[in-house]
């Protein structure tokens, strides 16, 4: 398909409250106007940027991913955002992309975030996934990963490996320079678009986060942001652009070629 739908919900959370914010969500999702393809939550959307997973954490089989099996069939989308999962004995911040059909990919976090504590509770993950929908090539991610860019890199010496890089988060709004700067900075150097979606709203620990959820193109254009406010943006992907930025400018052929070691 030359377009794709992504729908991206800025949204406060009511902290370690997973069914305030299950139903926050439900009724988002089902006050959609638009027609969506992707609909894009917050990282740990279900509790906020928790450091209590031996309270919070569920299976892969618990409520909340059943949650987002039923939202995405009901409302026939791909839902994705993060939880924290329980799965062989260690916790994880886990990226869920589910699809109508059930089927879920999943993404765990590679670089926790230190400075909160993240590495002491939370396993990191060790595989990218780069997942597609309708033809689109997605790179999923989580928060702290953004300052990360050779996680993030195209690879493929052929071919670009993924058109979108997104990023879902609880990122402060005390560091949203470095946020704003960096979605920005994936865009150009990967020329894809990036979707980063982050939360608004004072957490449970007294940090404010400012949101400025962000939509770029490969240009590095900003074709959507929000800062402050909660809200519901919904965005179409264009194919053709995407196709004529790497034809006319295409930077991405004399990348370095370089492999990650696990």
């Amino acid at each position: 398909m030359n377009t794709l739908s992504v729908t991206l919900i800025q949204s406060n959370l009511h902290w370690e409250n997973k069914i305030a914010n299950l139903q926050q969500f439900e009724e988002k999702i089902a006050s959609l106007q638009q027609p969506a393809g992707v609909v894009v939550l917050p990282e740990m959307f279900s509790t906020g940027f928790s450091m209590k997973p031996a309270e919070l954490a569920e299976t892969m089989d618990g409520p909340s991913v059943q949650w987002m099996k039923r939202i995405a069939a009901a409302h026939k989308i791909i839902l994705t955002g993060s939880l924290i999962i329980e799965a062989d004995q260690q916790y994880y911040n886990r990226l869920l992309w589910v699809l109508p059909n059930g089927t879920v990919g999943v993404y765990d976090k590679r670089h926790r975030f230190a400075f909160a504590g993240e590495d002491r509770f939370y396993t990191a993950g060790n595989k990218r996934l780069i997942t597609s929908v309708n033809g689109w090539k997605f790179n999923l991610q989580i928060c702290y990963d953004l300052r990360f860019p050779v996680w993030a890199r195209q690879q493929s010496e052929d071919t670009p490996e993924f058109d979108v890089l997104l990023y879902v988060a609880n990122w402060p709004e005390r560091r949203s320079h470095a946020w704003k700067s960096l979605l920005i900075a994936r865009a150009i150097e990967n020329q894809c678009y990036v979707i980063g979606v982050n939360r608004v709203g004072k957490d449970g620990n007294g940090i404010e986060h400012s949101g400025d959820s962000m939509l770029v193109d490969p240009l590095g254009e900003v074709l959507f942001t929000e800062a402050g406010k909660e809200v519901i943006s919904t965005r179409l992907l264009d194919k053709d652009k995407l196709a004529e930025v790497r034809s006319r400018f295409p930077f991405w052929k004399d990348a370095d070629h370089f492999n990650i070691q696990h």
